[in-house]
């Protein structure tokens, strides 16, 4: 498998360094060649995040780039538990997607696809994956988005 990092950054953007965990969890568990990544926000790599909600103070736009973010510390949680070694991943095998929204707000998806497009972007039809896209009133540190994953690794 080719490295995601080299289309990353032909894609402009920068995989951060894993986040540690802020409470009594794991940032993520292997269980056989199941890889489960903990709820990540959308940090930048210089720890900005992206608050707010949508429906509210967020665009959709930015939304979109909120999700895209939290994939990129799905991914960099992967590399973590990978040692760096690309060749061992396997897969996206899901997505769910929380969005800060308000109540009249209901394009969860579109949102969600931020993740959901760069997944497919840098691995192809390895990541093709099933989904959840849930709208909820509040998440952890004001973020626009949260997402949680499954991988394949071997």
């Amino acid at each position: 498998m080719t490295n995601p990092e080299d289309k990353i950054e032909q894609l402009g953007l920068i995989l951060p360094a894993p986040k540690s965990a802020v409470a009594n969890y794991l940032p993520y568990t292997q269980t056989g060649n199941l890889l489960l990544i903990s709820g990540q926000g959308p940090v930048t790599a210089s720890g900005d995040a992206i608050k707010g909600r949508l429906g509210e103070t967020i665009e959709i736009e930015d939304g979109q780039h909120a999700a895209q973010l939290a994939a990129l510390n799905l991914l960099a949680q992967v590399k973590s538990a990978l040692n760096g070694d690309w060749s061992r991943f396997g897969r996206c095998l899901r997505l769910c997607g929380f969005v800060n929204s308000t109540p009249n707000f209901t394009h969860h998806p579109a949102i969600i696809n931020g993740a959901s497009d760069l997944m497919v972007e840098l691995f192809g039809n390895n990541g093709r994956h099933s989904r959840s896209a849930v709208g909820v009133t509040s998440l952890p540190m004001g973020w626009a988005v949260e997402i949680d994953a499954i991988f394949e690794v071997h």
